[in-house]
């Protein structure tokens, strides 16, 4: 696989992401993505990771449980806010937007 660009949209970078189903396969992607970070952002591998992780799981959330839970199952990643899936199970539209009231008011930080 080639690197991937300096300058991509989040959707550009991440939205592969949420269509792989095998775990080498998320194995390597998950590499360009620190790749990337590591080239393009000068941080250290450990950073890089913990930063992709969180950003996958931060967009694992805007698509559907079953996705959600695939990408943190192969990306070893969990929601920023609501946590594994797997673990804590899928937010109720409730918890969703009060989450989100809590973030828009500052009483909450990523």
């Amino acid at each position: 696989m080639e690197p991937m660009p300096e300058k991509m949209s989040i959707g550009e970078k991440y939205g592969p992401a949420m269509e792989i189903a095998d775990q080498a396969e998320a194995d390597a992607y998950f590499q360009r993505c620190v790749d990337h970070v590591i080239t393009y952002h000068r941080m250290t591998r450990q950073a890089a990771e913990e930063i992709e992780r969180i950003n996958l799981g931060c967009y694992a959330g805007y698509y559907s449980n079953e996705t959600r839970e695939r990408v943190e199952r192969l990306f070893r990643c969990s929601h920023p806010l609501f946590g594994s899936i797997a673990t804590v199970g899928a937010p109720t539209p409730e918890e969703a937007f009060q989450m989100g009231q809590a973030l828009a008011a500052g009483k909450l930080l990523l």
